[in-house]
C-alpha cells in the first residue's frame, strides 16, 4: 500500500511534468527543442508544426496519467507507464541519431524512462 502511494505521487509528478514540457513546446518551441536535445534552424518559424505536434502529444500523455490517477487503478496506470516509457527511449534515440548531446539523451530522456519504469514497478508490485 505504501509503495502504491509512492507510485501515485511519482506518477502525478511525471504527468504534471510532461504537461509542462508539452506546453513549453507550444509557447517557446526553440527553447524547448534545445532542452530536448535538438536545435532548429534559425530561419525556421518558431511555430514549427513538428514541435507543436510534440507539445500536443506530451500534453495528452500527461493528461492520460492524470485520468488514470483519478481512476484509482494502480495496475492500469503502471501498465500505461511501462507502455509509454517507449516515448522517452525513442526521444533518446532521436537525440543520439541527430548528433545531439549525449548528456541530454541519457540524462534527460534515459532518466525519464527509468523513472517511469521504476514508478510502474511500484504500482504493479501490490495486489491487483
Amino acid at each position: 500500500m505504501v509503495l502504491t502511494k509512492i507510485g501515485y505521487g511519482l506518477s502525478g509528478l511525471v504527468g504534471a511534468g510532461i504537461i509542462v514540457i508539452g506546453a513549453r513546446f507550444l509557447v517557446a518551441p526553440r527553447v524547448a527543442a534545445a532542452a530536448y536535445g535538438i536545435t532548429t534552424e534559425q530561419g525556421s518559424p518558431a511555430s514549427d508544426p513538428y514541435l507543436a505536434a510534440k507539445g500536443v502529444r506530451d500534453i495528452a500523455s500527461g493528461v492520460v496519467v492524470m485520468v488514470l490517477l483519478a481512476a484509482g487503478k494502480p495496475h492500469v496506470l503502471g501498465r500505461y507507464l511501462v507502455a509509454t516509457s517507449i516515448i522517452p527511449m525513442g526521444d533518446a534515440i532521436i537525440v543520439l541519431r541527430g548528433n545531439g548531446p549525449k548528456a541530454t539523451a541519457y540524462g534527460v530522456h534515459g532518466t525519464t524512462a527509468a523513472v517511469m519504469l521504476g514508478t510502474a514497478a511500484l504500482l504493479l508490485s501490490g495486489p491487483e
